[in-house]
């Protein structure tokens, strides 16, 4: 099974670290604290990763969970599938769970005035 972390947020968040401090970076995309471990991935495939600060510096931490340089944001965010925020964001699904189909048991309405091509 590929499973797939959900969807923690769709920009990089920066954060001021401290030279020598380690950091865990959610996995999972659960987490209430990102882009840190809050523990939310217990259940789940994900585990943490540590990221050791070698100097102290604002650093980019990836949120949406896609990036190829884990922690650290490599502009993964850009590409994420239209559908796969919207149902996040509306509909609290997990990344490429889709939107929901009418008659699901999701509350579906039309939101295409909100998406700009």
């Amino acid at each position: 099974m590929n499973a797939q972390p959900e969807i923690g947020g769709r920009a990089p968040l920066a954060i001021d670290v401290e030279a020598g401090k380690s950091y865990w970076w959610c996995a999972c995309g659960r987490s209430k604290s990102q882009p840190f471990c809050d523990g939310s991935h217990k259940g789940t495939p994900f585990s943490p990763v540590e990221w050791k600060a070698d100097q102290a510096a604002r650093t980019w931490f990836c949120a949406c969970k896609r990036t190829g340089n884990r922690p650290m944001c490599d502009g993964s965010h850009k590409s994420l599938r239209r559908e796969q925020a919207v149902a996040v964001l509306i509909y609290g699904l997990p990344a490429g769970a889709g939107a929901p189909e009418v008659g699901s048991g999701w509350p579906t309405k039309t939101i295409s005035p909100l998406i700009k091509s």
